[in-house]
């Protein structure tokens, strides 16, 4: 995955006081593969793969992100270890356990209700695991 970062640009082998409390913020583990990603790479402020993700940090830094994951809990009944990482347009999105570390992609309907029964479970074990997925790197 850090290669292919590199070859676009979007790696950087320093990391931010504020991206690091960003991803505290929300508790993060800095230890994470997650935060290793959000620390170090960046494309803007979303980076493009299958669909679109944020750079979760400066999404933090710069939007209303904490009232996002609130109205997030609040409308689709999601555990409050589940954080979004992208803007759930067209009723879909992925969303990050900082618990586990699992990624799950929900839809609204029967998946989120599968989902929240727990008839329906996260699709990645592991945030790299996502990552080399959403970038189509297998």
């Amino acid at each position: 995955m850090k290669s292919y970062l590199q070859e676009n640009g979007w790696w950087f082998d320093d990391s931010t006081e504020a991206y690091e409390s960003a991803l505290l913020s929300l508790g993060v583990d800095l230890e994470s593969d997650m935060a290793c990603f959000y620390l170090h790479a960046e494309s803007g402020t979303n980076f493009s793969g299958r669909g679109s993700i944020y750079q979760l940090c400066w999404f933090v830094l710069n939007t209303d992100y904490q009232l996002n994951i609130k109205s997030t809990h609040e409308g689709l009944g999601l555990p409050v270890e589940y954080i979004p990482l992208d803007g759930f347009d067209g009723g879909g999105g992925y969303f990050y356990n900082r618990k586990t570390g699992e990624v799950v992609e929900l839809e609204v309907g029967e998946r989120l209700v599968g989902f929240l029964n727990g008839d329906f479970y996260p699709q990645w074990a592991d945030f790299n695991s996502f990552i080399e997925y959403f970038f189509e790197l297998k």
